[in-house]
This record gives C-alpha cells, sequence and structure tokens, in this order.
C-alpha cells in the first residue's frame, strides 16, 4: 500500500460504483479520501445488437462487482477491521425483469438502449408530454423506462407478464447480496415514473405502461439503511458482517457531490460513457423547467441538468477507426490551427438533451481531400463541447446562480487540449477536478454525513483543481461555429425524424 500523503484515518467507508463501461470498488477513509492501492476497478462490454439494443448479462455483471469487493478488502488488509458503511452507487435508467424469487428474467437494458424509439412516440400521442415531464422531470423518450417497459410488453409479451418486479440494476445487485429492500428516492427519480413533487410513484405513468406499484420497490426516505441477513456475506466478506448499506444512490447526484457541486453557484461537468451538465442544490420544491430534466436526489436536494448520449462512446470510436497518433503526439496536434470548415454533429447514438430527437444521428460536413483523421477527431471534440455550450444556455436559463463549471469524468480529465476547447466553447471558467472519481467519493461522502461522522460535510466540499480562462477570441469563434451546428442539427433532424422524406 502507497504511503504517500496523510496516513489514511479511521473510519472507513467501502463505496461500490457501477457505471455503463466499468465497475469500481474502493475505501475511503474519514476525510472522503480513497486508501491508497485499495481501488479495484474491472472494464464491461455493453452488448449492442441492430435496432439500437444495449445491454449488460445481470449475473456476470454481478460476479464482477463481488470479485472487485473481494480484491477491495483484500488489499486494506487490517484496515477492512475498521469499515462502517458499504455506500452503493451505479447508473440511472437501467432496468432488470425480477421473477417471484427475484432472479433477471432479463438482461441489463441501459439508458442507451434505443429500441423502444417508437414506444415513446406512442406514449408521445396518448399523453401530453408537457404535464409529464412538469411531474416526472422526464421527457417520453427512449433512455427512460416508460417507453422501456412499452417495448417489452410489445415485444415479448410473456415475457412481460412473467416478471413479479421491474427495478433498476444497482438495486437488483444489492439485493443479490443482502436480500430484497427498498429503492432511493435519486434511483426512482431518474426512471420517468416518479412524481418529483409527492417522492412517489406516478399513477398515470404506470397506467400509462401497464404496471402496478406492487411491481415497483418500496421508496426509501434518505436515512434507511440496509443489514446484512444473509450468512453468505458473513461467509466470505467477515468484515462487512455487521456493517449497514446504504440503500443504492444513482451515480448523478454522487458524482456532483464527489466534484463539490452541491451548490447553485457551481454546475459539475461530466464527461464519462455519456456527457452530462448538472447542478445540484437544496430545495424542497422546484418546477422543472422547459428543456432540462429534474430528478430528486432525496428530500432535500434537487438535481437539474441535461445529458448528451456521445461522450467518451463518440471518443472511443474515433480511436478505433481513424488512425491517430500515440496520446501525447494527439494532444500536441489538437492545439494546432483549426479547419473552421469542419464540422461534427456529434449523435452517433442519438439524441438526448436538449432536442429530445429519437431518431438523430451524426454527421460530419467540410470533409476535404486535405483533411487529416486528427482533424476530423478535433472537430469531434468541438462539436461535443458545443452541444455541451447548448446545455449551458439552458442550465443558465433554470439556474442563474450558476458562476462555475467543474470538470469531472475521465474523458475530459485524460486530455488538456479537450478542455482548453470546452472552456473556450462555453465562455466561462472551467475548473478541472482534481478528483478522478467523484461518483465513489460523493458514495462516500454522503454515507459520512448520514452516519453523522461528519455532519453536513456534503454542503462544505468545494472543488479543487485548476482554472482554465476562456479565450475570447476563440470564444466568438465558437459562437459562430455554434450557430453552424444548430442549422445542421435543423436540417438533420427534420431528415431522421421525417424518415428522409
Amino acid at each position: 500500500m502507497a504511503t504517500d500523503g496523510p496516513a489514511p484515518r479511521a473510519p472507513f467507508v467501502l463505496t461500490i460504483d457501477v457505471g455503463t463501461s466499468s465497475a469500481r470498488c474502493a475505501l475511503y477513509d474519514a476525510s472522503a479520501r480513497p486508501v491508497p492501492g485499495t481501488t479495484a476497478r474491472r472494464a464491461h462490454e455493453v452488448a449492442t445488437s441492430a435496432g439500437g439494443g444495449a445491454e449488460l448479462d445481470p449475473d456476470a455483471l454481478i460476479a464482477s462487482v463481488v470479485a472487485l469487493i473481494d480484491q477491495t478488502l483484500s488489499r486494506a488488509g487490517a484496515l477492512a477491521r475498521e469499515i462502517v458503511c458499504v455506500a452503493p452507487g451505479g447508473f440511472l435508467h437501467t432496468l432488470v425483469g425480477l421473477d417471484a424469487k427475484g432472479r433477471a428474467l432479463t438482461p441489463v437494458h441501459l439508458w442507451m438502449d434505443a429500441r423502444s424509439d417508437a414506444d415513446a412516440a406512442q406514449l408521445r400521442r396518448e399523453l401530453d408530454e408537457r404535464e409529464v415531464h412538469a411531474r416526472t422531470g422526464c421527457m417520453l423518450h427512449w433512455s427512460y423506462l416508460p417507453a422501456k417497459l412499452r417495448w417489452m410488453r410489445r415485444t415479448d409479451p410473456a415475457r412481460f407478464a412473467r416478471v413479479a418486479r421491474f427495478v433498476s440494476f444497482p438495486d437488483h445487485l444489492v439485493a443479490q447480496l443482502l436480500g430484497p429492500g427498498p429503492t432511493s428516492i435519486s434511483l426512482g427519480a431518474a426512471s420517468g415514473l416518479f412524481d418529483q413533487h409527492r417522492l412517489d410513484w406516478d399513477d398515470e405513468m404506470l397506467r400509462a405502461v401497464g404496471i402496478t406499484r406492487a411491481q415497483l420497490l418500496e421508496i426509501a426516505r434518505d436515512d434507511r439503511r440496509l443489514s446484512p441477513s444473509r450468512g453468505a456475506i458473513a461467509q466470505r466478506w467477515p468484515a462487512l458482517a455487521r456493517v449497514p448499506w446504504l440503500v443504492p444512490q444513482g451515480d448523478a447526484a454522487l458524482s456532483s457531490i464527489g466534484a463539490g457541486c452541491a451548490t447553485r453557484e457551481r454546475a459539475a461537468l461530466m464527461v464519462g460513457t455519456s456527457v452530462a451538465l448538472r447542478v445540484l442544490f437544496r430545495a424542497r420544491e422546484v418546477a422543472i423547467p422547459d428543456g432540462v430534466w429534474g430528478y430528486r436526489a432525496d428530500e432535500t436536494r434537487m438535481l437539474l441538468g441535461g445529458a448528451l448520449n456521445d461522450g467518451g462512446s463518440l471518443v472511443a470510436w474515433l480511436q478505433r477507426t481513424l488512425r491517430l497518433p500515440e496520446h501525447d503526439a494527439l494532444e500536441a496536434a489538437l492545439r494546432e490551427p483549426f479547419d473552421d470548415r469542419l464540422l461534427v454533429l456529434p449523435l452517433w447514438a442519438g439524441e438526448r438533451s436538449p432536442g429530445w430527437a429519437g431518431r438523430a444521428h451524426g454527421a460530419i460536413t467540410g470533409l476535404a481531400l486535405h483533411t487529416r483523421a486528427v482533424d476530423v477527431y478535433r472537430a469531434a471534440l468541438e462539436g461535443i463541447a458545443l452541444r455541451c455550450a447548448e446545455l449551458d444556455a439552458r442550465v443558465r436559463d433554470a439556474v442563474p446562480e450558476v458562476r462555475e463549471v467543474v470538470a469531472t469524468g475521465a474523458g475530459l480529465l485524460a486530455s488538456t487540449a479537450w478542455q482548453r476547447i470546452v472552456a473556450d466553447a462555453l465562455g466561462r471558467p472551467l475548473v478541472v477536478s482534481s478528483e478522478g472519481e467523484a461518483s465513489s467519493r460523493g458514495a462516500a461522502l454522503v454515507a459520512l454525513d448520514r452516519l453523522g461522522i461528519v455532519p453536513g460535510v456534503i454542503d462544505g466540499i468545494a472543488p479543487s483543481g485548476p482554472v482554465i480562462a476562456p479565450d475570447p477570441a476563440r470564444h466568438a469563434r465558437y459562437r459562430a461555429l455554434g450557430e453552424r451546428q444548430r442549422a445542421l442539427y435543423r436540417a438533420v433532424v427534420d431528415h431522421d425524424e421525417t424518415g428522409g422524406s
């Protein structure tokens, strides 16, 4: 175990963080610092299919998380005896159908599974989308659960009829380890089936998708803790035999908390597989504005923002597809003068915010014989940054108190050139977070707060890291490029949404 920096300070929190492309487990100390050498990570590959399918195997994913817990506890050594809480969290908008014994009948359907686009369109014909958005904070779009449930009922009615419970994957994971339990406000609130004002399931949406309350989990209040009830926990992990577990939390709020963005003055820009720009703040009641989504993080906090499907996923696709130089050479090339003729609309995986065009596809314009692979790559990074600026404008309208944006997520933190592009596109200071695992740290902070170890710590956390000031001339250039991207968006989306007519 590394010894650089201050010695880890007991007690410790074990965090579990399951995302779209990988899962992580780590030990955090009483100061919410990761204990060196304890972090374990495993990548997993999403199974995609024609028509927009995107799935994970629930059993394989659970086995992977169990192996990660094994690794972290082994690496922690004697420190494991001072673990006081397990804090699980994970990705939003996932759906698993379970039988009466809690066994998975379906794969894990991910937020990026777009096969239910026609079902989302049918819901828009049947319901008033503005009223649904005002209540649930969610649009009638294939990324949310209502459309996925309608798709499942339409395409596989026999299996749909056998499902006793519909749950998120983080809830399924914890149930397999501890036994059945409730879901958290933060996971329920991002489903599209939840009334953000009553903090309960939305009866109209349940009727619209053909399920009952009995097929969903109870919504737990924020102070609920789970206790291991299975001897297998004690046998495999003696250090966790009597340790309470928090109800699993959604990674969106956890990432903002871990980045020090639990205030109206800061927005968190997370670039992982996808991209999200979020503002987390205390509010008992909020009118959810048009153009953004709104999810309850807990009883007292609201999360407003927008999301793009294409972030690290598009970067990875470009790196596989184009013959790009190695990292350092690529970073240097990205700082060279740019070609204003190239323009990318980064909708390879369709669109969520701000337009919610379910059938949208990506586009590249301005190609010429002298265009290099690195030019296309840079234009794609700029295209994502311009879409981030669109989200930022919507968030500014909704929460005008926001003064700075904090960059998080491995995709953005890995490239100083991309950070500069984003700062210039936004036109305001970008704080480059020094926290590499914001959602894991957020889970640790929530646990320290709720267990009373460090009360109020969430509100006192501030971001740390260098600040990139935007260049006025480059920002003006990006404003003009943004106008061109909006025109390209209208042309492409009109074509896609009308089926090319």
